[in-house]
């Protein structure tokens, strides 16, 4: 697996930013970590907006995710295939993947299946909200500052 690149790196760290203000106490941010799913996998995305609760003695699983983003730049394919497959399969209520490279957010909505019945594509000059928190508004512009 090649190392993380620096425009992967700057959007994680922005969004990470941009969420803490946006949610406060109201949910968690998970920096890179795992998200247990059934039966066996645990992927770990780049961001997780979690229920507010103590993972001390058990990690994140399914029902925690609120939100899970993939940051990509050389995995765009693959997030946006396998991943979100995943995802969707688990029941995650919204998953976000960031183009690190063409500076754009997909953001999906409503799983059913192995599928999301709502995808929206969004660029610079646009906003997002996670949909558990529609007034933690992120301009998109930020997300690539």
């Amino acid at each position: 697996m090649s190392p993380i690149g620096d425009p992967h790196v700057a959007c994680v760290i922005n969004l990470t930013h941009l969420l803490v203000r946006g949610v406060g106490e109201r949910a968690r941010v998970q920096v890179q970590g795992p998200v247990r799913m059934a039966p066996r996998s645990v992927p770990q995305p780049d961001l997780a907006l979690l229920r507010p609760r103590s993972y001390m003695r058990e990690g994140a699983i399914t029902t925690d995710a609120l939100l899970v983003i993939e940051v990509a730049d050389s995995s765009l394919q693959y997030d946006s295939t396998v991943k979100l497959r995943l995802y969707a399969r688990a029941g995650i209520a919204e998953h976000w993947i960031v183009d690190a490279n063409g500076e754009a957010l997909e953001v999906y909505r409503s799983p059913s299946g192995d599928r999301y019945a709502e995808h929206r594509h969004l660029g610079l000059g646009e906003t997002v909200s996670p949909l558990a928190f529609p007034d933690a508004v992120i301009p998109i512009d930020s997300i690539f500052a």
